[in-house]
């Protein structure tokens, strides 16, 4: 009867074992595929948040996101995901060096293009003010993302480099003390009591 008892209990409680973790798995997976967006989405969330920091009303909000959202895609046209700008440099002779500039160079001149054209379509509707607080509210966003490890959402790629030792690379600032490099604030002199 104990024998029958155990098993018993052992059955149950592999199954009740399994479906909590078939149910972990299944909410784990939700959760990735809400975490994870689409380009697009990416760039209408970023769109509308650029708009909330610019307080926009609701039809400039509109006809920024729409705006944003096509100059994204304009963007992703010029460097499609994936395809590096730059090969293995070790490895190159000096003809392909060259072509690699020049392919920059290239591909630098139409996004300042793009930029341009889009500068006009906005000022349609955004004061230069406004302009100049979008650019560095998508510059903020890229650097962000950047840091997390994520491709920018121009889709090129760039992804934080790790450092030699396979640890990531915060590359923080030293906020302690001016030319101080141990990190460790600066200590002033005792003042000397002088009776």
């Amino acid at each position: 009867m104990r024998k029958v008892l155990r098993l018993t209990l052992t059955v149950v409680m592999t199954v009740v074992f399994s479906i909590a973790a078939s149910a972990q798995d299944n909410s784990t997976a939700q959760a990735n595929k809400k975490q994870r967006m689409s380009r697009e989405q990416l760039a209408e969330a970023q769109a509308k948040h650029i708009a909330r920091e610019l307080a926009l009303d609701d039809a400039t909000s509109q006809k920024f996101v729409e705006t944003f959202s096509a100059y994204q895609k304009e963007v992703w046209t010029l460097s499609p995901r994936g395809k590096g700008m730059s090969p293995k440099k070790d490895n190159l002779s000096d003809a392909e060096a060259e072509k690699t500039i020049k392919d920059q160079f290239e591909h630098s001149q139409k996004l300042l293009n793009l930029r341009q054209d889009y500068y006009k379509k906005y000022s349609k509707f955004l004061t230069p003010k406004q302009i100049l607080r979008v650019y560095e509210l998508e510059r903020n966003s890229m650097n962000r993302l950047a840091r997390n490890g994520r491709p920018a959402p121009g889709g090129k790629g760039q992804f934080r480099r790790p450092a030699p030792n396979g640890k990531r690379d915060f590359r923080r600032p030293n906020t302690a003390g001016k030319g101080n490099r141990g990190g460790a604030p600066r200590q002033q002199p005792k003042a000397q009591n002088v009776n």
